[in-house]
């Protein structure tokens, strides 16, 4: 088949969406905050956090130096709160391992808290201008479509990574680029339930679209419900500390008209477990 890359960067080009992490200059460390918080979280909730946060921690040093509650606090509705933890660790870490610069290499990379595979290679590639690939939902959702010809991707795997090393071009900024603009055709065109084929730069050579779009399954994990969830449940328990005075609040006093008392007493153990609360003297409050 063709090559992707040209097709697709040159769409790119016409099409991006001027994200702030996309802006010259933005650097490694803006790239790392917006990487932890766009995990699950989609970008329009992100952009207005993220412009909160540097303003407030413009660099790892500033972040570790505030008190993790800090971090929960400005969390606040992004979803997934650890993520807002291992962060602060992982700027804690930044500043003591590697002078407060956040590393090049993606095995340092990879060491840092909360820090996987994408998250090393998009901070490497999207920062520093590596030539690796860049894996997310949306670029195998457009590897599957265009290269494999099936409706969905699988479940994530290592072989994702080869899939896409095998797309990239060898020029770092051609690469670089390409990585982005999968990840925005993924996003904004070739979506999980509603494609738009007609839109679609490739169009022409898509495996799925020319194979007549079959049906090919979708093993893709379901996100369970959050209406009455537990996640629901810790969502309603954070939301009183970090709106409390000193972000501590009476245990009895923790969203006592909860439905299910049960249920927020397990949200509040396990919130402590973790690390995202601490109980003491009849008070719970967010971590210090």
């Amino acid at each position: 088949m063709p090559e992707l890359a040209p097709i697709v960067n040159a769409w790119f080009e016409r099409n991006a969406r001027p994200l702030p992490w996309r802006a010259p200059g933005f650097g490694a460390w803006g790239v790392l905050v917006s990487e932890f918080m766009l995990q699950q979280t989609p970008v329009e909730r992100v952009v207005p956090r993220l412009q909160e946060w540097l303003e407030r921690w413009p660099t790892p040093a500033d972040l570790a130096a505030a008190p993790p509650a800090d971090a929960v606090r400005l969390w606040a509705n992004l979803g997934y709160p650890r993520r807002a933890l291992w962060l602060h660790r992982a700027a804690v870490e930044i500043r003591d391992r590697h002078d407060g610069r956040v590393p090049r290499d993606v095995d340092a990379l990879l060491a840092l808290t909360g820090v996987g595979d994408y998250t090393a290679r998009a901070v490497a590639v999207f920062a520093y201008g590596d030539h690796h690939p860049v894996v997310d939902t949306n670029t195998r959702r457009v590897l599957a479509r265009a290269v494999d010809g099936r409706a969905q991707p699988g479940p994530p795997a290592r072989r994702d990574l080869a899939a896409m090393a095998l797309q990239l071009p060898a020029e770092h900024d051609a690469a670089a680029r390409f990585n982005a603009a999968a990840m925005e055709l993924g996003a904004v065109v070739c979506t999980a339930r509603a494609p738009r084929c007609d839109a679609c730069p490739l169009a022409a050579v898509c495996a799925w679209r020319n194979a007549g779009y079959p049906d090919t399954g979708d093993t893709r994990r379901r996100q369970a419900r959050y209406e009455g969830s537990d996640r629901q449940a810790r969502g309603a328990v954070l939301r009183v500390l970090r709106e409390a005075p000193e972000h501590a609040a009476a245990l009895d006093q923790v969203v006592p008209d909860w439905p299910d008392p049960r249920q927020r007493d397990r949200a509040i153990d396990s919130l402590i477990a973790d690390g995202l609360a601490e109980a003491s003297g009849g008070m719970l409050r967010l971590p210090r």
